[in-house]
């Protein structure tokens, strides 16, 4: 995102707890089983810990929602303790680079410590991805690397300058034997057993690979709108529904739920000439 000019919501226009737990309970009655909190950085909001705690008692026919987080970890280590009690069952932590100065040029900020820290406490740049590995493996993680979306603000995404997945898979094999894990599914990264297991490594090759035919995913951003795609240039707005004063809103927000997901389109279309980059950035998307 950038370093200035952005433009913030405005936090009467920002899903509250209830609308939240509202649209997730409804979700789970659809079926829907593993909610993940995202970004923009969902440690920044100050009632995060409720979130979980409220999302992990939701109860679906095979027991309790799975609840997971992506966060860059800066607060991490200070809220890990109340979020783990609260019923988080699942944590990725962005890192970008373990070079301080890199780290300060990717982020805008001099918070490497903060994640090293928040990685601690949990236990991208091609020429770094073995040592991303082995710092991952250090820390009994597992290291996923995400190809380059055309999600920035500013709209200089370029294919030809991006990395991709058979670049990044070719960097790791100078180290080790990577073995395909069978049985993927709808689960967004390709995964390999390093020399032969357990652990492992992922790739998200969203742009050169995707895995569309087999996404079963919907985001809510914290504006409450539904996108069934990252690279969507629509979004189902729950506003009405939730703030409305209809007696039936629960129903009112399935129907919209699922014709957001009989909506979905077959692909992304990031290799079509017509590609149109959605108007909000990923930090805005959020989720």
């Amino acid at each position: 995102m950038p370093e200035q000019g952005n433009e913030w919501l405005a936090k009467s226009s920002v899903l509250t707890v209830d609308e939240i737990i509202q649209v997730a309970s409804v979700a789970a009655a659809a079926g829907i089983t593993t909610f993940r909190l995202t970004g923009g950085e969902p440690l920044l909001r100050p009632d995060v810990v409720d979130i979980v705690r409220r999302l992990a008692r939701i109860n679906v026919a095979s027991g309790a929602v799975d609840v997971a987080m992506t966060t860059n970890g800066i607060r991490l280590a200070h809220l890990l303790p109340d979020l783990i009690a609260a019923g988080l069952g699942r944590l990725n932590v962005s890192i970008d680079t373990l070079d301080r100065e890199r780290f300060r040029a990717l982020t805008r900020r001099d918070r490497l410590d903060d994640v090293l820290a928040g990685i601690a406490a949990a236990a991208a740049s091609d020429d770094e991805m073995t040592d991303l590995v082995d710092f991952a493996l250090a820390h009994d993680a597992e290291m996923r690397f995400i190809e380059q979306m055309p999600l920035d603000t500013e709209h200089t995404w370029n294919r030809q300058t991006m990395v991709t997945r058979d670049e990044i898979l070719s960097a790791l094999s100078t180290k080790w034997h990577l073995e395909p894990v069978p049985a993927r599914g709808g689960a967004p990264a390709e995964l390999f057993l390093i020399d032969g297991g357990p652990a492992r490594v992922g790739v998200i090759a969203s742009v050169t690979a995707p895995f569309c035919g087999d996404c079963d995913r919907l985001r809510l951003t914290a504006d409450g709108q539904l996108r069934n795609c990252l690279f969507s240039n629509s979004e189902f707005d729950l506003m009405p529904a939730l703030r409305g004063n209809d007696d039936d809103a629960d129903v009112a927000i399935e129907r919209i739920l699922r014709a957001c997901v009989w909506s979905k389109l077959p692909g992304h279309a990031i290799d079509d000439p017509g590609f149109l980059q959605p108007a909000r950035g990923m930090n805005a998307i959020g989720g």
